[in-house]
């Protein structure tokens, strides 16, 4: 099966950490506003999902969450969670590390569209 959502070993390092500081983790695609479209970090316990949130897959133990109308217009692409340096503006958990995850995305190949991970939705 062809994974929805990739790491850097770099973005590895630090939700490590985070696990190690905070707990289970979750991420969430951030669909803009003032977070711009950077992924997310946060304690599980601490972010409500909603009932159009959709799980895209796991990186490093931790779900990779998003809202269904903007995976709509992401669903023919492979996003790989990295990091970059700065605090950027975010209410994510690795800011006060003076870095930041960010997404980058590639298109997915027609083969590997017909073997990708299934979704999960939030009352599943």
């Amino acid at each position: 099966m062809v994974k929805r959502v990739t790491v850097s070993d770099e973005a590895k390092v630090v939700i490590a950490q985070l696990k190690a500081d905070f707990g289970e983790l979750l991420f969430h695609q951030s669909g803009g506003c003032c977070d711009g479209s950077q992924p997310m970090c946060f304690p599980i316990n601490e972010f409500k999902l909603g009932a159009n949130d959709v799980c895209l897959g796991e990186i490093e133990g931790c779900k990779f969450w998003m809202n269904q109308d903007q995976f709509e217009l992401w669903k023919f692409t492979q996003l790989h969670i990295h990091l970059t340096k700065g605090r950027g503006a975010s209410f994510s958990i690795e800011i006060p590390l003076g870095v930041r995850f960010i997404t980058q995305s590639r298109l997915f190949t027609a083969t590997e569209l017909q073997n990708l991970e299934p979704l999960i939705y939030v009352d599943e």
